[in-house]
This record gives C-alpha cells, sequence and structure tokens, in this order.
C-alpha cells in the first residue's frame, strides 16, 4: 500500500502533463502494478484520513478517477469508482482547498465533474474550469464543454456503452460512427475559430 505523496509524486512528477491522456498499455501496466492494491483499498473505504486535507484529498481524487481509467481501460471496472471521485472532488471544491493546489495539478479535482453524467455537474466543471484555471488551460475547456456538450445530448457517455453493458440507441450510434467525441471537439473548436 502506497501513501497520498506516493500517488502525487508518480502522478504530477513521474507521469506528468505529457502522459496524462495518453492511451499507452506499459504506463497502464505500470499504474496496475503499483497501484492496483491501493486503489483496492480505497474501494474498501480504508482511505478517509486523505479527505482531511488538499494534497491528501486530490491524492485520492486522482486514485479513484484517473487510475481506474488507465488499470480498467475498456471495461466498466475503469467507472467503478466515480462516485467515490466525485463526492471528494466536491467537497473539495466547496472547502476551496483546489485553490490550494498549483495548476496544472488543479485540474484533477475538476475532471471527475467532467466524467459525470449529469449536467449539472458539467455546468459546474464548466464554470470552474472558466473562474479557476489560467487561460494557458484552454485545452482543459475545451475538453469541458465537449463533455457537456455530450451529456446535454445523450445524458450519458455513449462511449461507455459497451463497457458498461448498456444498450446503444440509434442516436447513439449514429454519433459514434460519425466521430463521437472526437467530432464534437473539433466542431467546438470550429465554432470558437
Amino acid at each position: 500500500m502506497v501513501g497520498p505523496e506516493e500517488v502525487l509524486s508518480f502522478w504530477l512528477d513521474e507521469v506528468g502533463p505529457d502522459g496524462w491522456y495518453k492511451q499507452d498499455e506499459v504506463l497502464d501496466a505500470e499504474i496496475r502494478k503499483r497501484f492496483l492494491s491501493t486503489w483496492e483499498a480505497a474501494c474498501e473505504g480504508k482511505f478517509s484520513l486523505w479527505l482531511t486535507y488538499p494534497s491528501g484529498a486530490l491524492a485520492y481524487t486522482i486514485l479513484t478517477d484517473q487510475f481506474p481509467r488507465n488499470m480498467f481501460r475498456s471495461d466498466g471496472k475503469a467507472f467503478s469508482t466515480d462516485r467515490a471521485a466525485l463526492s471528494a472532488a466536491k467537497s473539495a471544491i466547496d472547502k476551496k482547498w483546489d485553490l490550494r493546489i498549483d495548476e496544472p495539478a488543479r485540474q484533477f479535482f475538476y475532471l471527475p465533474l467532467m466524467h459525470s453524467e449529469n449536467l449539472c455537474d458539467q455546468e459546474r466543471c464548466v464554470r470552474l474550469m472558466c473562474k479557476r484555471m489560467s487561460k494557458s488551460s484552454e485545452s482543459n475547456l475545451l475538453h469541458a464543454r465537449a463533455h457537456r456538450e455530450v451529456i446535454r445530448q445523450f445524458g450519458r457517455f455513449p462511449y461507455r456503452n459497451e463497457a458498461l453493458r448498456r444498450e446503444t440507441t440509434a442516436c447513439e450510434m449514429t454519433f459514434v460512427t460519425q466521430g463521437g467525441y472526437g467530432e464534437t471537439v473539433r466542431s467546438l473548436q470550429a465554432a470558437v475559430g
């Protein structure tokens, strides 16, 4: 089992911005090797102490929101701790702990909102990206808006359907086959540019 410092050091320093959003089986395997047992302990509710201070809450949020997306890519387990991450993130944001974390790490308090299949969470994510992240984070804002647009359209993320064993509607299938999320991002970029 590792502590919050190890989670933050690995994700923020070792992986860093260049690796945060890449699909990389080597990185996924490394996260499984180093953090799977810690994530499993979080699933059992063992890290409530982490939630009592800003950097601990950030580590918990990364552990429960980011790491499962790498460890369980294309599997429903990738989203199994989203509620825990969302709860931790909302609590930290309400206490303004996000503002005590420097950018770019601060964004990881907002990503559970972006990953939520709830329009209110999506709206809040966009507002936070606008108000609490610098202009150098335009990419974060673009992706927050794209996630919000998908939820506005479908009320859920269609590209999760297979992993979550959900039926895909005809409209969702059209969305996916016509470029899905990537096309949503391109459309938003074109509207701004």
